[in-house]
């Protein structure tokens, strides 16, 4: 009897270990197709689109003082565009704050061309219309101009260091009716949701992953998403109340995973599915 027990549970033990390595090739198999999948999507990624776009908006004279946006500065120079984007968010001394793109996009749409700040910050949300599909043109194109380098966010400033920590502290701040943070799915290594990969981000995750993929392409819906919108949308799966736009918590988060990404090298605009 005893031995009989014993086969039994070696059976059940191997069975067990076969099955796991089952699902382990399944999933490693599915991961394979859909990284293939997207290697043919990005062929003809329609975020090419939007970045010539944004190139049009950047050199067009436009708003009240029909002014171009070529002399916006990004953190290197007036009208320099190239390791911007691998460097935001950061401390900018004009405006005595810490900035994304899209905010430092909106300040120099304010400062150069004469826009309103607060009928641009308005129309922001609407990402597929007026000033707000605008802003998310100008945003993929700036961002596409720093593709292949390699993430470096500084920390010399106090406001850095002060946003990093108020990023760390909400990135694993539980809350909502389901109890879900921002490390719930990106605090762990190897998460997943179905076939979803859920990169750890409170380290750097690796080139392309994170922060260095955004703005993307959404098959999905056909959007493109920036960084601001898709961190809204992590918000809305919390089933949390969305930041508004531009909020310091939104820039906070961004400067933590930026941060964490150092070295990680950007593809933007990437694809998704």
């Amino acid at each position: 009897m005893k031995h009989s027990v014993a086969i039994r549970h070696v059976f059940v033990a191997a069975a067990l270990t076969a099955g796991v390595g089952a699902a382990s090739a399944q999933g490693n198999a599915a991961l394979d197709g859909i990284a293939k999948y997207r290697e043919m999507l990005q062929d003809g990624n329609p975020a090419e689109l939007f970045e010539m776009k944004g190139e049009e908006l950047w050199k067009q004279k436009r708003g009240p003082k029909n002014a171009s946006m070529e002399q916006c500065d990004l953190g290197q120079g007036p009208g320099v565009l190239k390791g911007a984007f691998t460097e935001l968010p950061r401390y900018f001394k004009d405006t005595g704050k810490v900035m994304d793109l899209e905010t430092r996009l909106i300040h120099c749409m304010v400062t150069l061309q004469g826009f309103s700040e607060a009928d641009l910050y308005k129309a922001a949300p609407s990402i597929g219309k007026g000033e707000g599909a605008n802003l998310v043109a100008m945003t993929t194109y700036v961002a596409t101009q720093s593709k292949g380098m390699r993430f470096n966010l500084s920390q010399t400033h106090d406001q850095e260091k002060a946003m990093y920590e108020v990023g760390k502290r909400l990135f694993f701040q539980r809350g909502g009716p389901h109890d879900f943070a921002c490390s719930s799915c990106h605090g762990v290594d190897g998460g997943r949701i179905r076939l979803q990969e859920l990169p750890n981000l409170t380290k750097n995750p690796g080139d392309g992953i994170g922060v260095a993929a955004w703005p993307a392409y959404r098959v999905s819906n056909s959007q493109m998403w920036t960084m601001q919108k898709r961190l809204n949308d992590c918000y809305r799966q919390q089933r949390f109340p969305e930041p508004k736009f531009g909020s310091d918590a939104t820039i906070a988060l961004g400067v933590y995973m930026g941060v964490n990404a150092k070295g990680a090298e950007s593809i933007v605009p990437a694809i998704k599915r």
